[in-house]
Formats: C-alpha cells, sequence, structure tokens
C-alpha cells in the first residue's frame, strides 16, 4: 500500500533518514533504499528536489516528503545499452518498460537515472527528448546543461531525423506508395510519413518518418490509417501477445557541438519484424 509523509524539521542538523523511518516506520534500511530510488523529496529555500544523501544533514524549516509505494520501489528494469558515448551526450537502446521520466513515487526504471548510475566516468545524464514507455528504440541522453540545450533545441525546430521501424496489423502492400498522414492531435499539427517494408495477409512492417513530435503520434496515426501497431494496448486491438512493436531505430543531425554530422542506427536484431516470437 502506498503512503505519503510529510515531515517539517525543526530542528538545525536532523537527520533525514532517522525522521524518515520514525514517521513512517520502516528499517532506516529501507528509507536508504527508497532514498536512491528517487521517493524522498526535500523543499530546503526554493522548489523540492530529490535527496539521496542520506548523511544530509537539514535545517530548521525544511520540509521532507515521503511517497513510499512498495510496488514501484520494487521495480526492475531491462538494462539499456549503450550505443555511442561522445563525452557530453550519450546515445542509448532503451527497452520496453524503461521510462523516459520519473514521478514523484521514484526515478530507478528511467533511462537518465540508470545511466547515471552505471555510465563510466560517472557523469549526470539529462533527458534530451522522451520515449513512451513500451517503445523501444535509441535515445540522447545529455551529460552537460550546454549540450543537454543545444541537443533539444534540434528536437524543437526539427533539425533532427527520426525514423521509426513498427510492426502493424493489415496488409499495407495496397499502398504502391509511401502515405503522408497529415492528421492534427489534439488541435496541433501532425506529419508522419509511412512506407511499407513487407508484408503478409495479417502483418507488414513499415518505416515511419515524423515531422513532428505529438503524444502518441505515430500509434494514433497508424490506427487511423485501419493499421494499429502490434502490441498497442491503447490504440490497438486486444489480445496482442507482443509487446509494443515500435521501435525509433535511426537518429541523424549535425552536433550542434562540434559541426559534424552523426547518424546512429540500432543492429537488425533490436528491430520488428514479421515473425512473432513468444
Amino acid at each position: 500500500m502506498s503512503d505519503c509523509y510529510s515531515i517539517s524539521v525543526d530542528a538545525d542538523g536532523a537527520n533525514a533518514v532517522d525522521l524518515l523511518s520514525a514517521a513512517s516506520g520502516l528499517s532506516r534500511q529501507l528509507v536508504k533504499q527508497a532514498m536512491q530510488k528517487g521517493a524522498v523529496w526535500l523543499e530546503s529555500r526554493g522548489p523540492a528536489k530529490r535527496l539521496r544523501r542520506a548523511k544530509k544533514l537539514l535545517c530548521k524549516g525544511d520540509q521532507l516528503y515521503f511517497y513510499y509505494d512498495p510496488k514501484v520501489l520494487a521495480t526492475d528494469i531491462e538494462a539499456p545499452k549503450l550505443i555511442a558515448d561522445e563525452g557530453e551526450y550519450s546515445i542509448w537502446y532503451k527497452p520496453h518498460g524503461v521510462l523516459s521520466q520519473g514521478s514523484k513515487w521514484g526515478d530507478h526504471c528511467t533511462l537518465y537515472r540508470w545511466v547515471e548510475t552505471n555510465i563510466q566516468p560517472q557523469r549526470p545524464a539529462m533527458l534530451v527528448h522522451r520515449l513512451d514507455r513500451a517503445a523501444t528504440g535509441l535515445m540522447l541522453l545529455g551529460h552537460a546543461k550546454k549540450a543537454t540545450a543545444l541537443l533539444a533545441g534540434l528536437f524543437e525546430r526539427r533539425q533532427l531525423k527520426k525514423v521509426y521501424r513498427v510492426k502493424v496489423h493489415g496488409d499495407l502492400r495496397v499502398f504502391n506508395q509511401p502515405i503522408t498522414i497529415d492528421k492534427n492531435i489534439e488541435q496541433k499539427k501532425a506529419v508522419s510519413h509511412v512506407r511499407c517494408l513487407e508484408s503478409d495477409e495479417a502483418y507488414s512492417l513499415v518505416e515511419v518518418t515524423i515531422e513532428t513530435g505529438r503524444k502518441h503520434q505515430i500509434r494514433r496515426h497508424l490506427a487511423d490509417l485501419g493499421a494499429p501497431v502490434v502490441g498497442d494496448r491503447l490504440y490497438g486491438q486486444k489480445g496482442d501477445a507482443e509487446d509494443l512493436q515500435l521501435t525509433a531505430y535511426r537518429l541523424a543531425f549535425e552536433c550542434p557541438l562540434s559541426g559534424v554530422v552523426r547518424d546512429y542506427s540500432l543492429d537488425k536484431s533490436l528491430l520488428p519484424t514479421l515473425c512473432t516470437h513468444y
């Protein structure tokens, strides 16, 4: 059962672990583990931020928040794969179930937190863009504020090529040329270009490039086309045994730091195929 604890610090030098353990009835060790997983927040002379340091001494007037959900904290993820480390940023393969962004209940299942605790040499990792939890594929992480801001700007200005490989229901060989879907999502312009790569009577493998990055854009556009993504529990068909078969497999852009053209692609072994594996 989840619980939220709010504690006002009434003395300088107080220890967060002691206060949280007393308030929650949990052992000091469990509290420390929850802190490392991002479930504890400290509000001190500004907006609340995650508190991970068990030995940090608090000040009178500070406010502690503990968002405890044992189910969330017990969740584990498949390890992401490093594709390229460019120093000030890196490119990773995000498996199914890995989050782009955490919540107040924790962030240990996010890509950026996993990278922060595993990359060598250790560096901060900052989110540049997002992929759905159920999707897989390439993601960029910044390791410095300047690099992160510049890379995020490429996405905002649509100066980065994003290509997806997707397995969908239906035979799309009836379309003998690429299809452009120009249909607004939540009153905002959304454009996707779809090309059928191969197909059988039940499924098609398509390549999708997007000009915009609206929420669930590819999933919604393909569902509107009558070709929902296999494994899509939200917009697709019920009963699919597979996970979401949508992978961001290529990212290409001019590096805003060096001016060098970068082009990253995933190995075929990480892409959806027409063959079903249970």
